[in-house]
């Protein structure tokens, strides 16, 4: 098999799970060529079709399938793992300035569904590890915070005003699907899900194996922040979504659709 285009954030998370695959260690997969970038740079790479393997927020299937399916293994989903909305002492939204990490984003999805009535006035976005400086600088009434954004955000003299994951697994009993992994529709899907998955049970086999490379792409989070980082966002539906994975993405997308907040989507997820 030729060598493949990978597209994945530079977050613990992703760097944990397809260290393998990244480095040629997975027997029978094919040679990968990687690229690094924020999530909403990934979702404009998947939307311009720029690669064959790409990690993507749930939120932007909607625009992507077809030309992309989704994978069954590598993702990030999970419970007491959802976006964040912060601010610098504020206890409402309304005529409020808020930054996001990205307009496909799944946490500005599930902040669009929680945040209907609240009167927000303006939406700006930001590099996501911007925005938490931002709003304690005060050019954000509030923000939409990601990733390790939740461990860190107290350092910035910022308070929690909603937890978006809460607010949905109380909604739906469901866990929260954040970022999907998806490969071109003419490659093998089926077996470019099986070697992310064998990427990822090594990783869960031998921790130690990535953790140069996880912290030499970690932004100079501490190691303790890393490490809670991988604990929260791998787990069992980074190796397969399982019909309760799916059914978290259909209920998540299916309610977007009927809100009129995406298009249906164009083919099933599974």
């Amino acid at each position: 098999m030729s060598t493949l285009s990978l597209a994945i954030s530079p977050c613990p998370n992703d760097t944990f799970a397809f260290h393998a695959l990244a480095h040629g260690q997975v027997p029978g997969a094919p040679e990968m060529t990687v690229t690094y970038a924020d999530i909403d740079v990934l979702n404009q790479r998947a939307a311009a079709g720029r690669d064959d393997l790409v990690k993507v927020s749930y939120a932007a299937l909607p625009w992507l399938l077809g030309d992309y399916r989704l994978l069954s293994s590598g993702g990030a989903l999970g419970r007491g793992c959802g976006p964040l909305v912060l601010t610098a002492g504020r206890t409402g939204l309304a005529g409020a300035r808020v930054a996001i990490p990205g307009e496909r984003t799944t946490a500005y999805l599930l902040f669009r569904l929680w945040a209907q009535e609240r009167g927000v006035a303006e939406i700006d976005v930001v590099p996501f590890d911007k925005i938490m400086p931002a709003v304690r600088d005060g050019a954000y009434d509030a923000g939409l915070v990601i990733h390790e954004s939740r461990f860190t955000f107290p350092s910035y003299g910022l308070t929690q005003l909603a937890d978006l994951g809460d607010w949905w697994e109380r909604e739906t009993g469901l866990p929260i699907p954040l970022g999907a992994i998806i490969a071109r529709s003419t490659l093998d899907t089926a077996a470019l899900s099986a070697a992310v998955r064998a990427s990822v049970a090594a990783a869960f086999a031998d921790p130690a194996a990535s953790r140069d490379y996880v912290l030499a792409h970690a932004q100079e989070m501490e190691p303790a922040v890393v490490d809670a980082h991988i604990g929260l966002y791998v787990n069992d539906f980074t190796l397969d979504l399982g019909d309760e994975g799916y059914a978290a993405v259909d209920a998540l997308l299916g309610r977007a659709a009927a809100a009129g907040l995406v298009p249906p989507l164009p083919v099933p997820v599974r």
